[in-house]
């Protein structure tokens, strides 16, 4: 049952939603939850060939098309142009989920101060740019909206190995409870969901080179036993962008099979690893990006 669609049919018609990082991994599973559910959704993506080929396989399996729009996130202009291009095709925008990411793994004395913004300036301040930006057109509107960002476990425990996640994603949490209280007054709720392992083939790829996805089982590390189905989250993020979570707001809810309360720190136990093996996973992982 826990692989299997959650809300009654139709409960989210007549939303619409914006999500970051709509067109890979995670974000397009939401977005596709959110389509069946009857949402209009915008997607938005720095490359408008992953957007479109997101948008033909979601309306085949959906029978609804996703509207998208190119986006860096690290841009406001580009961010503002979003919000208006939706505005302009569905009327108004009634939700937010702040979804696009960046992620490596790498004991930190051996990054440059330029890896760590990247990982910083995706995660950290296209969140606060896009929620910013957001959160003017609401306010300015009188529209009560809902925000949802993705976080991960290690927002609040710090993790070794994903410094630069690690603060980004602490940062993104404090925004979200610090903005729950202060936006609350307009009608506006914010809320987190801090993942567990929820592989992705682009994402997971990049992050674990397969030596070290056969060494390090992230599956064998959840009390469950296993890794999460990308509709469970799905399902977790349909409620808390509907209305039947109208009283939740400023909560951070973790879907992870118990595994931070098993060890803090989703990433510590690679300290296991040899040096002379991040010198092959810094290799796998630059070889990866240059396929992307």
């Amino acid at each position: 049952m826990y692989n299997e669609p959650m809300l009654r049919d139709n409960a989210l018609q007549g939303k619409n939603y914006i999500v970051t990082g709509g067109a890979t991994g995670l974000g397009k599973s939401m977005t596709k939850y959110f389509l069946e559910l009857g949402a209009n959704v915008t997607i938005c993506s720095r490359k408008e060939e992953k957007l479109k080929e997101a948008a033909d396989e979601l309306e085949e399996q959906t029978g609804k098309r996703p509207f998208y729009v190119v986006c860096d996130v690290r841009k406001y202009d580009q961010i503002e142009n979003v919000i208006e291009e939706a505005s302009q095709k569905f009327g108004q925008i009634n939700g937010l989920l702040n979804n696009a990411a960046g992620n490596f793994i790498s004991p930190t004395e051996r990054l440059s101060h330029k890896a760590f913004d990247t990982i910083v300036d995706i995660v950290l301040k296209g969140t606060y740019y896009f929620t910013l930006a957001i959160g003017k057109y609401w306010i300015a509107n009188g529209i009560k909206g809902v925000m949802l960002n993705i976080v991960t476990t290690y927002a609040s425990t710090g993790s070794g190995f994903v410094v630069p996640s690690a603060c980004s994603k602490a940062g993104v949490l404090a925004l979200t409870r610090s903005l729950a209280v202060e936006w609350a007054k307009y009608g506006i709720r914010a809320n987190a969901i801090a993942p567990g392992p929820f592989p992705t083939k682009g994402a997971w790829d990049r992050l674990f080179p397969e030596n070290i996805r056969e060494q390090f089982d992230e599956a064998g590390k959840v009390p469950v036993g296993r890794v999460g189905e990308h509709q469970e989250l799905a399902n977790l993020a349909a409620y808390l962008m509907s209305d039947f979570s109208a009283y939740m707001n400023g909560e951070v809810v973790t879907i992870d099979g118990g595994e931070w309360l098993k060890g803090a720190g989703e990433f510590n136990h690679l300290d296991a690893i040899p040096s002379p093996v991040w010198d092959d996973i810094a290799s796998s992982i630059r070889q990866s990006n240059k396929k992307k």
